[in-house]
């Protein structure tokens, strides 16, 4: 009886014991949030991050066969397709992503890379986040909700031949980012709107080094703008590819560039052509300050005007939260001719908080309520900053 008792006494001590014990780790995972989420991006399995190695990038044609594979890997969630063609005719791929079988209300947001040809990393941070979010649909709750309430459209190459050039324009010569209908062609805006002289000669930006030093308001280096907004091709088909979207509660864009390390809203150039809110200002002012706050981009002014860019006239026609993402850094600057293409996985990493948080509030976003929801993000983002 003695030995029986004992027996017992031992399995009811140890229930009690893991029991409470039990307990205590869920209290101190309750304890270690300092602010609280929506309980319904509560991660239930680990993120997978894309098996990317450095030094390969994904150039136009490489781009298509990715696109492909995503295209026959994941039918339920992935729809290819062309949005326009280039001056050399090649077609202009986007990819949009959402769960085909959730026939719920969902919000639609745009990302798109390469509007200059020698900004690789543009691109390539476009494929990046939707291999990843590709990846995880299967696994993890946060990825599962942002394709149940959203489709994700991403362009990563809006410049095909310009990016098989290695060469910031168009084949016109045109700086695409300088095209768009918003402050259109202002030399102050380094900018001018020539086109191709005589129609057939290029002429991709001029310098002015002398007249800036007697007139410091006029910039030394003036990229070509075109003869008119919207003349060139490429433009044309994110225009009318935006105003499509605006019929389905399009709610946020974001034009990846290279390098200057931050993260902008509007203005690029001058005085918006309308008020802006303050509860708009609000809202572009807390998410630049989150992203500062929870990745390596900065909250910091372009430090440059821009006439005609796609952001600015993003946000005078669809009065949505648009914005310029630049990543690298500075030393990596393509435009200069001191560009490097390396470090590129780290580099990728470095934009997924942005992304992501992005996603899990577009529906604060299209709303212009205060984007407070937080991505719980994979073990390793963001990574620490390179040496």
């Amino acid at each position: 009886m003695y030995n029986k008792s004992n027996k017992i006494t031992l399995i009811i001590s140890f229930f009690l014991i893991t029991g409470s014990f039990s307990g205590c780790i869920e209290d101190n995972k309750d304890n270690t949030i300092s602010k609280p989420l929506d309980q319904t991006y509560i991660k239930d399995s680990p993120s997978i991050l894309p098996n990317w190695t450095d030094g390969f990038y994904h150039d136009y044609y490489n781009t298509i066969d990715l696109l492909n594979t995503f295209q026959i890997k994941y039918p339920e969630l992935v729809n290819v397709f062309s949005i326009g063609t280039s001056v050399k005719g090649r077609n202009i791929w986007c990819i949009r992503i959402t769960n085909e079988n959730n026939n719920q209300h969902k919000f639609t947001c745009l990302i798109d890379g390469c509007i200059h040809g020698c900004e690789w990393e543009a691109g390539e941070a476009c494929l990046y986040i939707a291999e990843y979010l590709l990846i995880n649909f299967d696994y993890n709750s946060t990825t599962e909700k942002i394709l149940n309430n959203s489709e994700i459209y991403i362009i990563p190459i809006l410049n095909p031949d310009g990016r098989q050039s290695d060469y910031r324009y168009n084949d016109n010569g045109i700086d695409l980012n300088r095209n768009f209908g918003i402050d259109f062609g202002r030399l102050r805006g380094h900018a001018i709107p020539l086109g191709k002289l005589f129609g057939r000669i290029k002429i991709p930006y001029l310098r002015f080094e002398f007249l800036n030093k007697l007139f410091p308001k006029i910039p030394g280096f003036l990229t070509n703008s075109g003869r008119r907004p919207f003349s060139e091709p490429e433009t044309k088909a994110l225009r009318d590819f935006m105003y499509e979207l605006n019929k389905k509660d399009f709610s946020f864009y974001v034009a990846c560039h290279t390098a200057v390390h931050n993260f902008a809203s509007p203005w690029s150039a001058f005085k918006p052509p309308f008020s802006i809110s303050k509860q708009e200002e609000k809202i572009f002012d807390y998410v630049k300050n989150w992203i500062d706050d929870n990745s390596e981009y900065e909250n910091t002014p372009l430090g440059y005007y821009a006439s005609g860019t796609a952001a600015d006239w993003c946000f005078k026609e669809f009065n949505i939260p648009s914005f310029t993402f630049e990543i690298l850094s500075k030393d990596y600057e393509p435009g200069t001719g001191g560009g490097k293409h390396d470090n590129l996985v780290h580099w990728m990493k470095t934009t997924m908080p942005v992304f992501m948080y992005l996603f899990v509030n577009i529906e604060n976003l299209k709303n212009w309520n205060t984007p407070d929801n937080n991505p719980i993000l994979p073990d390793g983002i963001p990574p620490p900053p390179l040496s």
